[in-house]
């Protein structure tokens, strides 16, 4: 299954939100990259195995399963996270672009590519329906996470 699907980051007609500037999220994006837990609910433990210039490798810890993924990224313009298939996890991808259709107005585009059947099958479609359902909400929660990491001065450079 593939799904994508937009978040906006900034809200040009909101006065009340703090908008974050394209550093503040790419930045938001890269603390995602190096501990995942604050994004990912009921991640015990994130651990950094392998670091270099091209991204870093990382097992993330949900207790009874492990998943190797690895991270690829273009500073500022987008970052991937593609897991590696296990016995417990069907393996998969994510890649998140920052989108700046006009100076400050910051969405983030969340493709996803999963093992997923694309079928119209109706229980396998009500499963996809919820797979996409609870990444969107996820991806609604990485915007509010890193909005309160900026918050809190965490983005400082």
């Amino acid at each position: 299954m593939k799904f994508e699907h937009l978040i906006e980051v900034n809200d040009l007609a909101n006065p009340l939100q703090d908008p974050l500037t394209r550093e503040e999220l790419w930045f938001g994006l890269l603390c995602r990259a190096e501990d995942a837990r604050p994004f990912l609910p009921g991640l015990e433990a994130c651990r950094i195995v392998e670091r270099s210039d091209a991204g870093l490798v990382r097992d993330l810890d949900f207790g009874g399963v492990v998943i190797r993924d690895r991270v690829t990224f273009s500073p500022f313009d987008w970052i991937r996270f593609e897991s590696e298939a296990n016995a417990q996890h069907p393996g998969g991808s994510l890649t998140i672009r920052i989108d700046e259709p006009q100076a400050g107005a910051l969405f983030l585009r969340f493709c996803y590519q999963t093992t997923l059947p694309e079928t119209a099958d109706s229980d396998d479609a009500r499963y996809a329906d919820f797979v996409r359902s609870a990444y969107h909400q996820s991806d609604v929660d990485t915007v509010r996470v890193i909005r309160m990491i900026a918050a809190s001065g965490g983005l400082q450079q």
